[in-house]
């Protein structure tokens, strides 16, 4: 099996998940974020490209205003910025909506991308339902994203329900489900990640009813 070309996406690491209206409830935002600084350290030792991307809204914004002190990247991703190799600033849920990377990641011959970040339950899943169409493997670290409790007219789940929830859903189709040390150990021997699919998923969730 070929190596993947690997380039690892990290999606949102803002203030606004640690300061702001959002703070990430499950796992717990210290350990999601340095689980993040290590990814990106990993990258960066295997000399997989780093990409961070950050969401940019208008001054006026209520959440992510452009400039403002919850817009900027947690100090333990702003540490690596000027050793990104590529940044990108989207609008939308999807990191490819708007935005140069699916053109950026053609030019660079990736074919799997890694996503940590924030947060699961939004730009995580958009992004990596949004890779399908465009011939892009997806990897999740789900001990360096996290998600936040909800509720509203539809609903409530807790942020742990709703991240274990999309983890088992992500690995069921769009994406390989792993935590920092399991990728991290793929990443030194090139080894791709496995995932599982639907029907796979589908029996051995009747069997574990």
């Amino acid at each position: 099996m070929t190596a993947p070309r690997r380039a690892l996406i990290v999606i949102d690491a803002q203030q606004e998940y640690f300061e702001g209206l959002l703070p990430i409830q499950y796992p717990d935002r210290d350990t999601s974020i340095a689980r993040a600084s290590s990814a990106i350290e990993a990258a960066e030792q295997a000399g997989v490209p780093v990409v961070l991307v950050q969401h940019d809204l208008p001054a006026e914004a209520p959440v992510f205003a452009s400039g403002s002190p919850t817009w900027h990247n947690h100090p333990a991703v702003a540490a690596h910025e000027d050793r990104a190799a590529h940044r990108v600033r989207k609008q939308f849920s999807s990191i490819f909506a708007g935005t140069d990377l699916a053109a950026w990641l053609l030019e660079q011959g990736i074919d799997t991308i890694t996503l940590v970040g924030y947060m699961t339950n939004n730009c995580v899943l958009a992004s990596a339902a949004a890779a399908e169409p465009l011939g892009l493997s997806v990897e999740v670290l789900s001990d360096a994203t996290g998600a936040i409790d909800l509720s509203n007219e539809a609903g409530r789940a807790s942020a742990q329900q709703v991240h274990e929830t999309l983890m088992a859903l992500l690995h069921s189709n769009w994406a390989a489900v792993t935590d920092t040390a399991g990728w991290t150990a793929a990443l030194q021997t090139g080894e791709a990640l496995s995932k599982s699919d639907l029907p796979t998923s589908a029996a051995q969730g009747r069997g574990a009813v």
